[in-house]
């Protein structure tokens, strides 16, 4: 199955400075909009992932990932926000290198978060991460891209080629958030992995809120009439006025 019911699959994603690309902060109804490419190694689980976080199923068997933007949207902090989730192909290593497409590279540009996948299971795909890692970086010079490492597969113990405690200590070094999931298991570790992202780019959407100071007035304001100069200047022209009527 490769369509899941209740859940919007785009072909293709926008690119980088069209139109619609620059409208990345709001989404369907004029909601703020968070989008999210998930990247990894082939294998992985990557769509399984990304379908159990939008639909709370698990389905084993997938047709080949052919890098559908997913649509939902999802409740943060009370607010409803809409969630574009990308899917990706695996990515390849060869002697020079990460093998990563031009359509791999917009749909990282697109992004503004990145999960990144490898499996307990595929010591091959854990030794991706800190090229990907460094990859998306420098693709997104000059700001700092949330990023969340996902250790998937945890209930396949009896195969397992990857330390999970190995993938925490080296998210940590990288500064990202990590998670190990089972996805056939557990949707909640799934779902904490992509709700940390979403409140991390929504807080970075949000602009600063610096109150303005209140300007000082350059007119001073007036100063409350003197009773005493008041009665003095009373008594004067009461003076002047007697002294007016007596000589005529």
């Amino acid at each position: 199955m490769r369509l899941i019911q209740n859940m919007c699959t785009i072909a293709e994603y926008p690119a980088s400075g069209s139109a619609a690309g620059a409208e990345c902060c709001l989404g369907a109804a004029g909601r703020r909009l968070v989008k999210i490419a998930v990247v990894g190694a082939s294998g992985v689980g990557k769509t399984a992932l990304v379908v159990r976080f939008l639909t709370k199923r698990f389905i084993g068997d997938y047709e080949r990932n052919a890098g559908n933007l997913y649509t939902r949207q999802v409740q943060i902090e009370g607010e409803t926000l809409a969630i574009q989730v990308q899917d990706t192909p695996g990515i390849q290593v060869h002697e020079n290198g990460l093998s990563c497409t031009e359509q791999l590279n917009r749909c990282i540009r697109w992004a503004d978060a990145v999960v990144i996948v490898f499996s307990i299971t595929d010591y091959k795909s854990y030794e991706l991460i800190s090229q990907l890692h460094q990859h998306v970086q420098q693709l997104h010079l000059g700001t700092r891209l949330p990023v969340v490492v996902v250790a998937n597969k945890a209930d396949l113990l009896h195969v397992k080629q990857v330390d999970p405690q190995l993938g925490l200590q080296l998210a940590s070094m990288l500064g990202c958030s990590f998670y190990e999931v089972s996805v056939s298991e557990n949707y909640n570790d799934v779902y904490n992995a992509f709700h940390v992202l979403c409140k991390e780019v929504s807080h970075k959407q949000q602009p600063s809120s610096t109150p303005e100071k209140r300007r000082t007035s350059l007119i001073p304001r007036p100063k409350s009439p003197n009773m005493q100069d008041l009665k003095r200047r009373f008594k004067q022209a009461l003076s002047a006025k007697v002294r007016t009527v007596t000589s005529v």
